[in-house]
């Protein structure tokens, strides 16, 4: 059995090609992809070869971690059924094509306890799982954060779990084409920000210099909170962080838990994933989409549309 994937053959070189399937070893089930998100953080530094040395890690690979598709075919007492609809945490399924995320593909091989069934309404919208998972990792990890770095699509779900959480949290951004979209919180231009007394930053721009940005508007025994990926090493002056004896912590993986507490937010109504993804592609124009991704400011979430290969 073949697929059809997005492959990044070398850092700058991405394109379509024809692999064969490799179910894992198991009882394996197979989803035919909907759509699938393309993420402008990790897979930015996959194509710019930027990208850390990660378990995995290497050339030639499919990327994605945001996949929706429908049930093919499921292993009996799965709790799956041919056409349920899933949300695809990524897939390792393509032999020696490396599948590091593995999202990026018409059709996918997965053990079942990986794979969550969705509501019908969330087809594409449910490409926002993973990030908001992660957003609410990062949300959960200490005190509730009063202050938001960035204004993507991390730092809106981010902004949006607190709000859900009962917070009301300031977001910092300085592109004036991402400022817009708010959603009961205030999104500021932070050389206009005068507060000095937040008791926790979260940054979701991934921006190396954002210890010392935003240092100064912390508390004493304030936090920090590490939410993106960043590619070169972080530093900062240490004086102001020790005059506040300030907390840095950094937010990894999602886990399984976040994930189930998102849905439920999504399922009773307290948090909305609508807005969030700005363009749509069919994923025959992969190349042209990917570009679009990484270079359009006014792109939130990219997603290719795979539902022509069915």
């Amino acid at each position: 059995m073949d697929t059809t994937a997005v492959v990044f053959a070398a850092p700058g070189r991405l394109g379509l090609e024809v692999l064969p399937l490799i179910p894992p070893e198991g009882a394996t089930a197979l989803v035919d992809v909907c759509f699938s998100g393309i993420s402008t953080g990790t897979e930015r530094l996959l194509w710019t070869g930027d990208m850390p040395a990660f378990p995995g890690m290497g050339y030639p690979l499919v990327p994605g971690y945001e996949t929706v598709g429908r049930i093919g075919k499921a292993p009996r007492n799965s709790g799956l059924r041919e056409g349920d609809l899933v949300f695809v945490p990524g897939a390792s399924c393509y032999g020696p094509v490396r599948g590091l995320f593995g999202g990026a593909a018409s059709r996918i091989a997965s053990m079942p306890s990986r794979l969550v069934k969705i509501d019908e309404a969330m087809i594409e919208s449910g490409t926002m799982l993973a990030l908001a998972a992660t957003a609410h990792h990062a949300v959960k990890l200490s005190r509730l954060p009063d202050l938001i770095v960035g204004h993507g699509a991390l730092g809106r779900l981010a902004a949006r779990i607190v709000v859900a959480c009962g917070g009301s949290p300031t977001v910092w951004e300085t592109d004036e084409q991402r400022a817009g979209g708010a959603r009961n919180y205030r999104v500021v231009q932070p050389n206009l920000d005068e507060r000095r007394d937040y008791s926790c930053i979260l940054d979701a721009s991934g921006d190396t210099q954002i210890i010392d940005r935003s240092m100064k508007h912390l508390a004493r025994h304030g936090e920090i909170v590490l939410a993106g990926f960043y590619s070169e090493p972080l530093h900062f002056v240490f004086p102001p962080a020790f005059m506040r004896e300030a907390t840095l912590r950094v937010a990894a993986q999602w886990e399984a838990a976040d994930l189930t507490a998102v849905l439920g937010l999504v399922t009773s109504g307290k948090l909305s994933l609508d807005g969030l993804v700005t363009h749509r592609s069919p994923a025959a124009d992969a190349s042209a989409a990917y570009e679009t991704a990484f270079t359009h400011p006014g792109c939130l979430k990219m997603v290719l549309d795979w539902r022509t290969y069915q």
